[in-house]
């Protein structure tokens, strides 16, 4: 680049540009801004799908009433499962809800179905059944099942019960898309 050297009325030599040194940077600084923000809403809107679709951290399986016992938050460093509509989550990262001595631990161990639909802890609220739940109560589980078990924890299992007969063979009559009040198609 070419530049002149000339003497200002302070008698100095100083060094003149043919281009501005300044540039006018109004329009690179807006476009840098959005590019900021940008950034910075792809990645809370990246956060915000991580959280919606929990991938389950170790395959699916099919648990007993028995075996979903076992997980009723009572062993320290065991994980904490609970059921709502046939499918299992593990709650274990809520502990201070259900775990031991928490005010929600009864819901845990079992398919807690009716109590979530009610939002009852009551002892005789603590199953799957859902026979005679209002329509309210039966929005309401739904609203629960979708908008927090299925968004926060992720999906560990389904109860022997939804899928199997009481003699423990394949229920071949059960079809997902069969069963009122239950969307199945993404959960397998």
């Amino acid at each position: 680049m070419q530049h002149q050297l000339h003497r200002a009325a302070t008698g100095k030599w100083m060094t003149q540009f043919p281009y501005q040194t300044r540039p006018n940077n109004g329009p690179t600084m807006a476009t840098a801004r959005i590019c900021v923000l940008f950034v910075v809403l792809s990645s809370t809107l990246a956060e915000d799908l991580k959280l919606k679709y929990k991938t389950p951290t170790e395959p699916v399986r099919l648990f007993t009433e028995e075996e979903l016992k076992r997980y009723d938050g009572s062993e320290e460093g065991q994980p904490i499962y609970m059921a709502v509509k046939g499918v299992v989550f593990d709650v274990t990262k809520g502990k201070e809800f259900y775990g031991k001595d928490a005010p929600y631990n009864a819901l845990v161990g079992k398919d807690s179905t009716r109590a979530v639909a009610k939002m009852s802890l009551d002892p005789a609220d603590l199953t799957s059944d859902t026979t005679g739940l209002s329509e309210e109560q039966l929005e309401s589980l739904d609203s629960v099942f979708e908008g927090t078990y299925k968004t926060k924890y992720p999906i560990v299992g389904y109860t022997a019960s939804r899928i199997l007969n009481e003699d423990g063979s394949p229920n071949k009559a059960f079809k997902p898309e069969d069963q009122p009040h239950f969307q199945i198609k993404d959960e397998f």
